[in-house]
């Protein structure tokens, strides 16, 4: 589906930023926008060359009618990646900042993605980048480019399990529990995952990080909770899955929703672990936290 006309001065300053970033780095977007598709134009230019020259077969005129809608449906999904990720730009965005390098590398593996879902996922990604350069690796894109729709759906429920601690960290203890087979992720689904390069599994012996201070503070989907040690090594159990650099990255958009279920789960075992808990919300009218 082709996108309609815009008028770029109607956008906000770092959505008119990121169109030119991506005019600039990938050549003809967006300049204008009413005019014909750049590879179009160029594809029935062609058209008329090999007319002037000779009567071209009719082989070749159906490789060329190939060539126009080929090209034509890929500058449509990179207008339609690059207009989807303008909702998700921050007011501080710094699309200029973005390399052309990383632009190239990005569309070039995007450019053929034409279903609705997984546009909406490049999106977020390229947003991600603008509002904070450097969010996105190249190894990550590459990454992300192998995946086909059902994988990406099976990365996004399993990033229910997915708290910040300090860092984007999934906390999967017992991957045989019910709960995470009740929320999408089971032996085989994880160790998919991790065939992918998006995680890795150690079922055996799992993982742990070590040297926090006395207090520290974690994040369930925003809703944040104290944690004071009451021992004199300051070490958390984060379980059997560690998340990839790019896994990691792509945890951070990927879209999955909170489960209440699973936060009371990893509460109670951290109650049990001796971990002395708390919630900064607690008590306060409506949820609301102190400033």
């Amino acid at each position: 589906m082709a996108m309609p006309p815009i008028n770029i001065g109607d956008l906000a300053k770092p959505a008119t930023t990121l169109i030119e970033k991506v005019s600039d780095a990938v050549g003809g977007i967006a300049r204008p926008w009413q005019i014909k598709r750049v590879a179009q134009a160029e594809a029935e230019a062609e058209i008329i060359r090999a007319n002037a020259r000779i009567q071209i077969s009719e082989l070749e005129r159906r490789g060329l009618e190939r060539l126009i809608h080929e090209e034509g449906q890929k500058q449509d999904n990179i207008e339609q990646i690059t207009f989807k990720a303008i909702p998700d730009l921050s007011e501080h965005a710094e699309p200029d900042k973005i390399e052309n390098d990383w632009l190239s590398y990005f569309f070039d593996r995007c450019r053929t993605v034409s279903d609705q879902e997984m546009q909406s996922l490049w999106a977020k990604i390229l947003a991600s980048q603008a509002n904070k350069p450097g969010s996105f690796s190249k190894r990550a894109i590459e990454l992300v480019s192998t995946l086909d729709k059902a994988d990406a759906q099976l990365f996004t429920q399993f990033c229910t399990f997915c708290w910040m601690i300090g860092d984007v960290t999934a906390l999967v203890f017992d991957i045989d529990q019910k709960i995470y087979a009740e929320h999408g992720a089971n032996f085989g689904i994880v160790n998919h995952l991790d065939d992918l390069g998006l995680l890795s599994l150690n079922h055996l012996t799992g993982f742990s990080r070590r040297n926090f201070p006395k207090y520290f503070t974690v994040f369930y989907f925003g809703k944040p909770i104290n944690i004071e040690f009451s021992a004199d090594e300051n070490t958390i159990d984060v379980g059997k899955v560690l998340l990839t650099r790019s896994g990691a990255e792509l945890a951070a958009i990927c879209g999955a929703s909170a489960s209440e279920e699973y936060f009371n789960y990893v509460i109670k075992r951290w109650y049990d672990a001796g971990y002395i808990l708390s919630s900064p919300l607690a008590g306060r009218p409506n949820g609301q936290q102190a400033t």
